[in-house]
């Protein structure tokens, strides 16, 4: 295979790594939910949903180590937060687990980000382990910055949406012992079509300053092939 067939398979198994886990998530619980309003199977559905969410993510580190030659950090710690909240979510039977999930892993990062910047160290770069060729130290110190800010923005909207859809559906517990949520369908659909698509948008939005701090033109495809994710 050649160089350039090498680095386009790689950059497609980055993607299947960070984001196949999530879209194995949706597509379980789409499967297995309740098709009508009156229905019964939610609990069955996010827990089906959030079990085949776990192993996909156990088989993404694999297929990473198999194909990339490494897992890095930033993988290595969502995955443990995932298999954690998910078998609480699976253990209790309660997706709220699953739905603060992104909320920690968020969190998380930017704590990891920011403490890493008030010493001066772009905790990003390790993160990762990517190397975006060119860049320079005051680069990665100011994309660990940005990224710590965007993961807390990220954190802030997930859990409004939480709050405003539990306060749009009061009796949301109640329905759930009867094996209705209206929550989840919501919540993983805000996940995958709006969080994802913004996630993307905003590692765009940081080219151009990576290009005044050195990174190679060549590389552009690599940043948005390695976005932070959770």
């Amino acid at each position: 295979m050649s160089a350039d067939g090498k680095k386009a398979a790689s950059s497609w198994v980055n993607l299947a790594v960070d984001y196949g886990p999530l879209l194995v998530f949706f597509l379980t619980y789409r499967q297995f939910s309740p098709k009508d309003a009156g229905g019964v199977g939610a609990i069955v559905a996010v827990t089906k949903g959030t079990i085949a969410f776990m192993v996909a993510t156990v088989i993404a580190l694999v297929v990473s180590k198999w194909r990339l030659g490494k897992i890095s950090p930033m993988l290595w710690l969502s995955s443990a937060l995932i298999i954690g909240f998910g078998a609480l979510t699976v253990f209790l039977g309660d997706p709220e687990w699953i739905w603060h999930k992104p909320t920690a892993v968020y969190l998380m990062f930017a704590l990891v980000l920011f403490a890493g910047w008030m010493r001066d160290k772009a905790a990003l770069k390790y993160l990762l382990q990517s190397a975006f060729p060119g860049l320079n130290d005051l680069g990665w110190l100011k994309l660990s910055f940005n990224w710590a800010i965007f993961f807390l923005v990220l954190a802030a909207l997930n859990e409004g949406l939480i709050a405003y859809l539990k306060h749009q559906y009061p009796d949301w517990q109640v329905l759930l012992k009867n094996d209705r949520d209206p929550i989840t369908p919501i919540w993983l659909n805000a996940k995958l079509f709006f969080v994802t698509p913004i996630s993307f948008l905003f590692t765009f939005t940081q080219i151009p300053m990576l290009l005044r701090h050195g990174l190679g033109e060549t590389a552009e495809n690599e940043v948005v092939e390695s976005p932070p994710h959770d």
